[in-house]
């Protein structure tokens, strides 16, 4: 029974492993912004929400004027 167990938890394990690996490799560039505040709170605005319309060119900005330094 301890066996099956244990088997049945790896494969559990793997698949979990594996969804994560596809969503990350082959599930597209999906832009999002997340914007950080000072008492450790965050909130993430995904690339179809109005917020990050506005916010989104700015940080691009940002991110390519920090890679050419």
């Amino acid at each position: 029974m301890r066996r099956k167990a244990v088997a049945l938890a790896g494969f559990a394990s793997g698949a979990l492993a594996g969804t994560a690996a596809y969503r990350r490799w082959f599930g597209g560039s999906r832009e999002r912004l997340d914007v950080y505040f000072d008492d450790g709170s965050f909130v993430t605005f995904g690339s179809g929400s109005p917020e990050a319309a506005r916010l989104l060119p700015l940080a691009r900005q940002v991110v390519v004027a920090s890679r050419k330094s």
